[in-house]
């Protein structure tokens, strides 16, 4: 069974950083995308980072620079990170880990396993 687990969110002043974590299990397939999505209120999930199994990473226009998207696949284990600097108040979101099996979609609806979110909250 896959799970994804969250972590490493909270609240932060503009201009600060965060570092999320995802803990993934149960995954055993050579090819993936895993990706961190954001969802406020009012609007759709937005991707804002992806990388696959190859180490490719791609980001959203909005957090280019300021975010940076990390793995580590240790033999028994695999982590996700988010590492989010220069954070504005518009980066104020639930923060999702997904994982799809085989490509960096866009759209959230192609993306098979999810966690339930961390909420990361940025004042101005």
């Amino acid at each position: 069974q896959v799970q994804l687990v969250e972590s490493g969110g909270g609240s932060v002043q503009a201009g600060g950083s965060l570092r999320l974590s995802c803990a993934a299990s149960g995954y055993t397939a050579s090819d993936y995308c895993m990706a961190w999505f954001r969802q406020s209120a009012g609007k759709e999930r937005e991707k804002v980072a992806a990388i696959d199994n190859r180490g490719r990473t791609e980001y959203s226009d909005s957090v280019k620079g300021r975010f940076t998207i990390s793995q580590d696949n240790a033999k028994s284990s695999h982590t996700l990170y988010l590492q989010m600097n220069s954070l504005k108040h518009e980066d104020t979101a639930m923060y999702y880990c997904a994982l799809s099996r085989n490509h960096c979609y866009s759209s959230a609806s192609m993306y098979v396993y999810w966690g339930q979110g961390t909420q990361v909250t940025v004042s101005s």
